[in-house]
């Protein structure tokens, strides 16, 4: 029986705790957040600092986090984060207060960060080479799957109440994903493995004749030398200007179609269930054609997506327009999510991409930060989300053209001595 290439079971785990955090925190964060605006009378604003304070943490310990995997890799921070992420819930189901909301947060952020999409990346990266860009949307498609499950968190609220639901969430990330962090590895040449399995190698001169694919393994960049690199500044400003709109959209949707339209917390779930299949066509779509086409450009395409949808969301005056906002926001963002960090290893190489995932993440943090904030102040002072979300979906189509600009980077020119 052929043996299964190691690195495919680390990405089924990352998956699977992918699909935890989805399901539990990113896509029903925003329902937590309008049952307490409607039951404890907190402004938007107020609520909306909680959610940047998820992206917060994540600019500030995100270099000492890829400092720590280049050293020792990700599989110890992985077994932390998880258990971190399910007291923070459990802590969540005991606030009272908009300080205890803030605190439980900053628990769930921490371990989010810990064993969320970086660590995980990083582990994934450092396996796979030529298919990495199907590795990391498959791991991405564990995200779009756990978005389905939020009508059951927003049945659960009702049917339970918040603070059990919340309760429930915390006890199962420990239990289920504490034994699947377990199965994480450093590097395959520890192991006995190489990078894309054993048959890979052997296949590596038949399967380059067939098709060239849209990045070649070149120079190992330092983390340094990437931050000196035009490409390191437009990619990052790029994803930042995408997680203006996905980070307002996780967090205000919800209450948006709950002022504008209306609608229930669990009526307005379905569209972001809706949101979260297409998200899957687009991870899917991804895994393809991922190690074949230009990311870049990919990804100026599904900018100028995300910003038709969000308006789309923003002047819905019926349930189409909220099915085309879901289609083309949740598309784009499992299409060109998995894209950012297998674009930054395709250019930087596996050196240190976990320091560079690590500053990168920085610069991706205001965005996820800006976007809650400015939809919620916006939100507080016009008494609606109409001007803040309009003004997101322009900034986030300015994001179209860092993508497109950016270029793979030549290896920077030895300094003579």
């Amino acid at each position: 029986m052929k043996k299964i290439f190691y690195g495919w079971k680390m990405v089924a785990a990352a998956a699977s705790i992918q699909f935890i955090q989805a399901m539990m925190l990113h896509q029903a964060f925003g329902a937590y957040l309008a049952v307490l605006i409607e039951e404890k009378g907190w402004s938007k604003t107020s609520v909306s600092g909680a959610s940047a304070l998820l992206s917060m943490e994540a600019a500030i310990i995100g270099p000492i986090l890829g400092w720590f995997i280049d050293r020792f890799g990700s599989q110890g921070l992985i077994k932390v984060g998880i258990v971190l992420f399910g007291i923070g819930f459990i802590c969540l189901s005991q606030i009272d207060t908009l300080g205890g909301l803030y605190g439980a947060v900053v628990v769930i952020a921490i371990g989010s960060s810990m064993c969320g999409y970086f660590p995980l990346n990083c582990a994934i990266i450092q396996w796979f080479e030529k298919k990495r860009a199907r590795a990391i949307s498959m791991v991405g498609m564990g995200l779009a799957v756990g978005g389905i499950f939020v009508p059951v968190i927003a049945w659960g609220m009702q049917q339970f109440g918040w603070r059990t639901t919340a309760l429930g969430c915390g006890v199962l990330a420990i239990l289920v994903g504490f034994p699947v962090a377990m199965i994480f590895r450093r590097r395959p040449e520890d192991h006995g493995e190489i990078v894309d399995g054993h048959a890979h190698a052997a296949a590596l001169a038949r399967e380059s004749s067939e098709h060239t694919p849209a990045e070649e393994p070149g120079y190992e960049f330092t983390a340094r030398e990437a931050l000196r690199t035009r490409s390191f500044w437009l990619v990052s400003a790029g994803h930042g200007l995408a997680l203006l709109v996905v980070s307002a959209v996780n967090t205000h949707a919800i209450n948006h179609m709950r002022i504008s339209l209306a609608y229930t917390v669990a009526q307005a779930s379905f569209f972001i269930t809706l949101m979260t299949m297409a998200q899957m066509a687009g991870v899917l779509t991804g895994s393809v054609v991922g190690d074949r086409v230009n990311k870049t450009r990919v990804s100026a395409l599904c900018m100028l997506m995300h910003a038709t949808g969000l308006l789309m969301l923003t002047y819905a005056t019926d349930s189409l327009w909220l099915v085309g906002f879901a289609l083309l926001h949740g598309f784009a963002w499992g299409l060109r999510g998995p894209f950012m960090q297998a674009i930054r290893a395709d250019y930087f190489g596996r050196r240190a991409i976990g320091m560079i995932l690590g500053m990168s993440a920085v610069i991706a943090a205001i965005g996820q930060v800006i976007g809650p904030l400015l939809a919620g102040v916006l939100g507080d002072i016009t008494g609606d989300y109409l001007l803040g979300f309009t003004v997101l979906a322009l900034l986030a189509g300015t994001g179209s053209v860092s993508f497109w600009m950016a270029r793979r980077p030549l290896p920077p020119t030895p300094t003579a001595t």
